[in-house]
C-alpha cells in the first residue's frame, strides 16, 4: 500500500492507497473537493467540519439516487447473481454475434 498526498479545500492530506487504486482515489478526492468548495463558495457555511458533513450527505444522496435509478432499470440481484448474469449476458452476446455473422444484413 502506498500513500498519496492530496489537497482538499486547500488542505493537504496523506492518504493510504491500495496498489493500482490511484485513479479511483484521485477521482474520489476530486469529487469531495468539488463538493466541499461548492458549499464553501455558496457562503452559507464556513466551518470546515460542517462543510465536510454537508458534502458527504450530498454525495451519499447522489449515490443513493443513482442506485435507485439503476435498480428501476434492472431487476434486483445479489452479488452471486451478478456473476451469473454477466456470464449469461456474455453467452447471449456470443450467440448474437454468431447469428449476425451468418447473415450479411440486418432486418
Amino acid at each position: 500500500m502506498k500513500q498519496l498526498e492530496v489537497q482538499i479545500m486547500g488542505q493537504s492530506y496523506l492518504l493510504g492507497c491500495p496498489d493500482g487504486g490511484d485513479g479511483k482515489l484521485l477521482d474520489a478526492v476530486e469529487r469531495v473537493d468539488t463538493a466541499m468548495c461548492k458549499i464553501r463558495d455558496a457562503g452559507k457555511v464556513r466551518a470546515r467540519d460542517r462543510i465536510a458533513v454537508l458534502a458527504a450527505l450530498n454525495l451519499a444522496f447522489d449515490l443513493a439516487d443513482q442506485s435507485a435509478q439503476t435498480s428501476q432499470l434492472a431487476p434486483a440481484s445479489t452479488p452471486a447473481d451478478s456473476g451469473e448474469s454477466n456470464a449469461r449476458l456474455a453467452a447471449l452476446l456470443v450467440r448474437l454475434d454468431e447469428a449476425l455473422s451468418r447473415d450479411d444484413q440486418l432486418i
